[in-house]
């Protein structure tokens, strides 16, 4: 949860026990190759380590607990492996827990691993858990909800369902998420109509989407300088009012290009803290979207940094990327 609860010792020895929670859906790679590439690097390296395989996509949230109890008792470190939507459930039953959180990205983005300079490739990013450091960072909230990534409510969260709907079809791949999103964009009728306040201001808006960046690689990649905030404990906030079909496809290619214009349709800001709720008061669920992971959430929303920072297992030699690269 995101309030933080008192703070307990992070292993962070290179000889701590390390809990991973395989999720047996994320990725490209079969899980029981993912598996075996995990026992044959630890267990050759004499490292400690168990793994919680998560066949059920609903159990995931409850293996990851049974995973921090287990590193708890231990002084262990957690590792998330799978897309971001898994690293997103295991972090949110790590943080405030004191132990250490590592990942082993295998979705098809991977914003989180890539922006922390962990490798894609599994055995590569297995070998990085023997060498390295905890260091802390920055986690996003949404009332209860964390995200490491992003956060957002309108055209997101359904171009997310959307795309979970061709991959379900044609396959994961870019190309498939990039199709999905196109067929989403031109279909697009309603806009939110909301009310948001910060530093003390509330006004009214109708938007096709909003969404809460926490990500400096995701926030580059669009062109938006609100990447550099998080440096500063901010989340990047972008708001894209009403707009039809080719304008949202037109700012859609241009943000896919690193090129997000500066018009008055698009507002974007640095913030800490943010609260959204329908204008429609009698409204009381709303579409949320956290790392890829699509839930309804009760009004107000409060978007803010959490108060507490996850410990994250860097390996030796990462190098971060970024949008330039």
């Amino acid at each position: 949860m995101c309030p933080s609860p008192p703070p307990q010792p992070a292993a962070g020895t290179a000889q701590a026990p390390l809990f991973v929670v395989l999720n047996a859906g994320s990725g490209h790679q079969d899980a029981d190759d993912t598996c075996g590439t995990i026992e044959r690097v630890l267990g050759g390296a004499g490292r400690r380590h168990e793994i919680f395989r998560v066949d059920r996509p609903a159990a995931l949230g409850a293996v990851a607990a049974r995973a921090v109890e287990a590193a708890r008792a231990s002084r262990g470190i957690v590792v998330a492996a799978g897309g971001d939507g898994t690293l997103n459930a295991v972090a949110q039953a790590t943080l405030g827990s004191g132990c250490g959180f590592a990942v082993l990205p295998q979705g098809t983005f991977n914003y989180f691993g890539r922006a922390h300079g962990i490798p894609a490739d599994t055995e590569a990013a297995t070998r990085s858990l023997l060498s390295g450091q905890l260091r802390p960072v920055q986690v996003g909230c949404v009332n209860d909800r964390v995200f490491l990534v992003n956060a957002s409510l309108g055209l997101y969260p359904q171009m997310l369902e959307d795309r979970e709907e061709q991959k379900r079809r044609h396959g994961r791949s870019r190309l498939v998420a990039a199709w999905a999103a196109l067929v989403t964009v031109w279909s697009a009728r309603r806009a939110l109509r909301l009310e948001i306040e910060h530093a003390g201001v509330r006004r009214r808006v109708r938007a096709s989407t909003l969404f809460v960046g926490n990500n400096r690689l995701q926030l580059e990649q669009v062109g938006l300088p609100e990447a550099d905030a998080l440096e500063d404990g901010k989340l990047g906030v972008v708001l894209v009012r009403a707009l039809g079909a080719p304008a949202l496809l037109w700012l859609m290619i241009q943000g896919a290009r690193g090129k997000l214009p500066e018009v008055d349709s698009v507002e974007h800001l640095a913030l800490s803290e943010l609260s959204v709720r329908p204008a429609r008061r009698w409204q009381r669920r709303v579409k949320v979207a956290t790392d890829g992971e699509v839930n309804w959430m009760a009004p107000p929303l409060r978007f803010r940094v959490a108060a507490e920072p996850l410990s994250l297992w860097h390996p030796t030699d990462a190098a971060p990327e970024s949008a330039a690269q």
